[in-house]
């Protein structure tokens, strides 16, 4: 099983697009120091997730929500998730 999910920081206006095959962890791994590209902007909190069941599939959705038309539908949901545009 495959995950794609959505991060929210909760101090910054970003978010972050990844795949893992465990929340949990992956979770934790950006909330933690050792990862570059996301501690700056710590802590983060998990808004959205959708299952796969290969990763080839979670890879591909990753990558569409990564491009424009991708980050409007992340928009769409996270209004009517956190009810605000950011």
């Amino acid at each position: 099983m495959f995950f794609v999910y959505v991060l929210k920081s909760q101090s910054y206006k970003k978010s972050y697009v990844g795949h893992t095959d465990n929340l949990d962890r992956r979770l934790k791994e950006h909330n933690s120091e050792r990862n570059n590209l996301t501690r700056r902007y710590m802590p983060w909190n998990i808004v959205y997730t959708e299952k796969y069941d290969n990763i080839d599939d979670a890879v591909k959705r990753e990558k569409f929500l990564k491009t424009t038309t991708g980050r409007r539908f992340l928009k769409k949901i996270f209004v009517k998730i956190i009810g605000k545009e950011n």
